[in-house]
């Protein structure tokens, strides 16, 4: 079961709704799907900016930081991530490599990264920066989509990635 802006009510988690999808599908079976961006105006020297969750068509703002501290938090009631770089999501135009690379840092669970995947090079990067906690989806960029990509070269990728494994 993917949950996403149900758990979220006025830009706060509620804990309570994670909590009880958490008991009643089973944790094993939930994931957890949250839309990420910079808020404007927040930057630090790490990585260009803190992402927050945001709702509602990807324009409000939540509290929730999406940090080390939230994602091990959120852990307990998962079983996997599904983060989208909205930001570059859909736009064909590269990945968001800061939010792939934190969480590659700070993700406890497997995490699937969406947004702005245009080519195999993307794939790499996700790869590398994400340091094998994070896999990707490729959507409007593949060809079966009207995009460029070769959906036989991304399956050919993920083949070669198995066999190197």
């Amino acid at each position: 079961v993917i949950v996403t802006s149900y758990v979220f009510k006025n830009g706060e988690l509620q804990m309570d709704r994670l909590k009880e999808l958490a008991r009643v599908v089973g944790r094993e079976r939930l994931v957890l799907d949250l839309s990420c961006r910079v808020r404007p105006g927040e930057n630090d020297d790490a990585n260009g900016g803190k992402y927050y969750v945001v709702t509602d068509r990807w324009q409000k703002f939540t509290s929730l930081e999406v940090d080390e501290a939230s994602l091990c938090g959120l852990a307990e009631y998962c079983d996997e991530f599904l983060i989208h770089g909205v930001d570059v999501e859909g736009k064909q135009l590269g990945i968001d490599e800061a939010l792939v690379r934190l969480l590659g840092r700070a993700s406890p669970l497997p995490a699937t990264y969406a947004g702005g995947v245009c080519s195999l090079e993307d794939l790499d990067l996700i790869k590398g920066l994400g340091q094998g906690v994070v896999d990707a989806t490729v959507g409007s960029a593949l060809d079966i989509f009207g995009g460029a990509l070769p959906y036989k070269a991304v399956v050919q990728w993920h083949k070669d990635q198995q066999q190197r494994a």
